[in-house]
């Protein structure tokens, strides 16, 4: 078993501690918005948020997640359902053509933006590996930028 917090809530998942973390998120607390992409922590489509930091979750094990807080983009919007300012940016800016990767895309910015408020190009560059095979990158960088302006 393990006791995972995801989103505030506590989960207690009967899983292997070798289980990759996106699994045990998907298939057994039953969050689906955390995408399964490469598998391999290439392509950024699972990213997620362990204690505020922007990982990928498909080679983490459960075991290195037992006692931090796991945020998936079921937990980015506030409790009310107003969506984060990374999320309205996306919408405002038309990022999400096919939006396979866009969960992954947006927890990797949220964490961006909780560390650099005003993020350069440069920074957006360095920090923002996260693959679109839309290539909509142009506009993803556009909602970086409306984001940290809002």
């Amino acid at each position: 078993m393990a006791n995972l917090t995801i989103n505030g809530k506590a989960f207690d998942l009967d899983v292997e501690p070798d289980t990759p973390l996106l699994w045990a998120i998907r298939e057994n607390a039953g969050l689906t918005g955390t995408k399964y992409g490469c598998g391999i922590a290439q392509c950024g489509a699972c990213t997620v948020h362990i204690d505020g930091v922007a990982m990928r979750s498909c080679t983490l094990p459960v075991s290195e997640a037992v006692g931090k807080r796991i945020t998936t983009i079921e937990g980015l919007a506030a409790a009310n359902g107003t969506l984060h300012k990374v999320q309205e940016a996306w919408v405002a800016n038309d990022v999400p053509q096919c939006g396979y990767c866009q969960t992954g895309m947006i927890m990797a910015v949220a964490a961006l933006l909780e560390e650099k408020a005003k993020p350069t190009d440069q920074d957006i560059d360095e920090a923002i590996t996260n693959i679109c095979r839309c290539g909509t990158f142009q506009q993803v960088r556009e909602a970086i930028h409306a984001a940290a302006n809002a």
